[in-house]
């Protein structure tokens, strides 16, 4: 997975609807980075934003409306994947970008608050479970092309591969504070590279 933005702050097509829409989420963003989820208010947001409460509380409504936007153009402006050609390539690639985004002191926080979030509600622990399916789709094909080429043995479960090379990233970040530099993605992206090749990995068939 990978979640850096292509270009921060960029305001895609579409008028005033879009820079307002670019400018909240921004807002949204920080707000969460700085106070946590419990402390969003989306009259805050408004505030920040520089738009009027009522827009914002008329397209989002609520703020698991707003957060789940939120997670929806994180996704959609995500860097898409990096083809190496080797699968330990691609998945250093893809450990690289979720390394450089949780370490990011602004998204970092966050992703932190977004988890802590999910944990008691359920309409955002949906959104960050599209974000992540999202995420994990754009970067499978790098390790279905592993399974093409022979590095890797048939029936491996290619989501499950690519969702364990973040897995030790987001356990630093959410349990031992430990440094997330790019030794630690590239440890990851290389145990998660054995495993597969290993065959840790292969869906088990049903006996039915």
């Amino acid at each position: 997975m990978g979640f850096e933005s292509a270009d921060p702050g960029t305001v895609r097509p579409g008028g005033r609807t879009a820079r307002v829409r670019a400018a909240v989420l921004r807002a949204a963003g920080d707000a969460l980075a700085e106070h946590g989820f419990a402390h969003l208010d989306l009259a805050d947001v408004a505030r920040r934003a520089e738009v009027g409460k009522t827009t914002v509380y008329r397209r989002w409504g609520t703020v698991t409306g707003l957060v789940a936007d939120l997670l929806l153009d994180m996704a959609e402006q995500s860097l898409p994947r990096t083809e190496t050609g080797s699968l330990l390539g691609d998945l250093k690639a893809n450990a690289r970008l979720v390394q450089r985004t949780l370490a990011d002191p602004r998204q970092g926080a966050l992703f932190k608050a977004v988890i802590a979030a999910a944990t008691c509600e359920a309409k955002t622990a949906e959104a960050l479970h599209r974000f992540y399916d999202i995420r994990v789709e754009e970067w499978a094909p790098c390790v279905q092309q592993a399974v093409d080429r022979g590095e890797l043995p048939e029936g491996t479960d290619v989501h499950e591969v690519v969702r364990a090379v973040s897995a030790p990233l987001y356990y630093r970040l959410l349990t031992t504070g430990d440094r997330l530099d790019e030794a630690a993605a590239d440890r990851a992206a290389e145990a998660a590279a054995a495993a597969a090749r290993a065959g840790a990995y292969v869906r088990i068939k049903s006996s039915r």
